[in-house]
């Protein structure tokens, strides 16, 4: 069934449409993982600042990410943030290539929900360091900001790569619910698939594999960071 043509008449096979859906997976597991990443690490630190104001500005947000469902999130993304943007830009991203806005709406959605969680991962990495590392950096004369930049990030993220690595996997797996909104990912293909040749067992025996491949790639990558970034003697290196 899967090297045969699809019955839509492109050129291609069932296969091919799968393999299409894997790509989709992977390019929205790398984009959304980087802007989670992005915005986890700046609002980690936000939650770990003196004051009130960034650490409350962090809190709200991870308040409301972590706690409206994920499905719930990318319907607002694609249906309600368009309508409440300034026109213009409303209409320019309601009048993109329905996959490329598919696929925008997804990256954001993905990154955002998960940049909540990876906040509280980059706090606690923080937190955990002794408090005489902050002391340290400070008493040479580096600033607040470099403190972070060259004293207490590098090593907060050595500490939290296994929970990174969790993460990763959770957010390659959550990309499926953006066949939700119309995204042909590898979920959404074999949904396709389905449709077309009535061969469920097949379709997502298929999909199974996929997910597996992807995570055992990530877990690999994952590895040689920490392998490649390990300090002899820290953390039982």
């Amino acid at each position: 069934m899967l090297l045969q043509p699809v019955a839509t008449g492109e050129p291609t096979t069932y296969l091919g449409w799968l393999f299409s859906g894997f790509l989709n997976t992977v390019y929205l597991t790398l984009l959304a993982w980087i802007l989670a990443l992005v915005v986890g690490s700046v609002l980690g630190v936000m939650r770990t600042l003196p004051g009130r104001g960034p650490p409350a500005i962090a809190t709200v947000y991870v308040s409301v990410f972590r706690n409206v469902p994920l499905i719930v999130q990318f319907f607002i993304w694609y249906f309600v943030v368009p309508e409440l943007l300034p026109a213009p830009l409303g209409d320019w991203i309601k009048g993109l290539d329905p996959n490329t806005q598919f696929f925008v709406v997804s990256v954001f959605s993905l990154g955002i929900y998960t940049g909540s969680r990876l906040c509280e991962q980059v706090r606690a990495g923080i937190q955990s360091l002794p408090p005489g590392q902050r002391s340290a950096g400070l008493a040479l004369g580096l600033s607040l900001g470099q403190t972070y930049r060259y004293v207490l990030l590098p090593v907060t993220f050595r500490v939290i790569i296994p929970p990174l690595t969790s993460e990763f996997l959770i957010i390659s797996k959550n990309s499926a619910v953006a066949s939700t909104i119309g995204l042909l990912e590898l979920t959404g293909q074999a949904r396709q698939l389905v449709d077309y040749t009535a061969q469920p067992y097949e379709s997502f025996i298929c999909v199974t594999l996929g997910y597996l491949l992807l995570n055992y790639l990530i877990m690999r990558l994952m590895d040689a960071i920490r392998r490649w970034t390990r300090v002899p003697g820290f953390l039982g290196e």
